[in-house]
């Protein structure tokens, strides 16, 4: 007997879809829109065809804040993913205690994007600032306002102590879905705390981990709002990212045409790198299974 598909469950999806529709569709076809046309006001618009993605591709700038925007993902992730998994191994794995260091591990994951930027802003000045008064007092020459360095190491770690207690938060739940079963073989085996952690509990906490990854890498190669407030993208052009560069190029130079190529080849440059990141660690995860 021929089983009929019920396709009822569709029409509870069309409200997603039309909110999607709105809130991403549209909104893209109008950056498309954009990309392929020029424009000199009165809403007047010329065709341009692909001059500003062949300009964007051409350009410098872009590159150089490619560039800057990869070894930021890249060193927060080297930073954050094992100092999350450090932090997880560590935490307490029941009692008051562990409920404590949850709700101190979430602490920061509750403040808004701007209002870290503040803080981190007032932390590293050498009048007022905790940070940079005593950096001073200690005969430490640092300001973020003027060193490319310090500007960059400043960002780097306002960013770990902002997102590492996502990794570890992640970490930890899956360190909490291994059953005890392991811990005891491994118990009664003889196994190194070295050894535990490699064949038990890092194989057991790879899905959780492929997913921070993604998120870290996705979250902080679209960083805008904590280094726009620190630095404003200073000093020169050190910590101009990809989206500060874009909002300077749209908003500052009002340059709609090259700013909705450069998001276009933004969010593609985003889109292949999550893809590759998604293949590579789920095959990885196979393998291990």
């Amino acid at each position: 007997m021929d089983k009929t598909t019920n396709h009822k469950a569709w029409f509870l999806v069309l409200p997603v879809l039309a909110l999607v529709a709105f809130s991403a569709v549209i909104p893209l076809m109008t950056v498309v829109n954009y990309s392929v046309q020029d424009t000199f006001g009165n809403n007047q618009f010329f065709w341009a065809g692909l001059e500003w993605f062949r300009e964007m591709l051409e350009s410098e700038r872009m590159w150089n804040a490619l560039g800057r925007q990869l070894v930021f993902s890249a060193t927060i992730l080297a930073i954050e993913v094992p100092l999350g998994i450090f932090v997880a191994l560590n935490m307490p794995k029941r009692g008051i205690w562990a409920s404590v260091c949850l709700v101190l591990m979430s602490l920061p994951l509750l403040i808004p994007w701007n209002v870290v930027g503040t803080i981190w802003q007032i932390f590293g000045r050498v009048d007022i600032g905790l940070l940079g008064y005593t950096l001073d007092k200690l005969g430490i020459d640092y300001n973020y306002t003027q060193d490319a360095v310090d500007a960059w190491i400043t960002v780097i770690v306002m960013d770990v102590w902002h997102w590492t207690s996502l990794v570890a938060l992640l970490a930890y739940a899956g360190l909490q879905s291994i059953p005890d079963a392991y811990y005891q073989a491994a118990k009664i085996d003889q196994a190194s705390r070295w050894k535990v952690f490699r064949y038990i509990e890092l194989p057991k906490m790879a899905g959780v981990l492929m997913i921070a990854v993604l998120l870290r890498f996705m979250d902080s190669f679209m960083i805008y709002t904590e280094p726009f407030v620190v630095t404003g993208g200073g000093p020169g052009n050190a910590t101009t990212f990809l989206s500060i560069d874009l909002v300077k190029m749209a908003l500052g130079q009002f340059d709609l045409g090259p700013a909705a190529a450069f998001s276009i080849m933004y969010f593609l440059v985003i889109l292949l790198i999550s893809w590759v990141f998604y293949t590579v660690m789920t095959n990885l995860d196979k393998k291990g299974g």
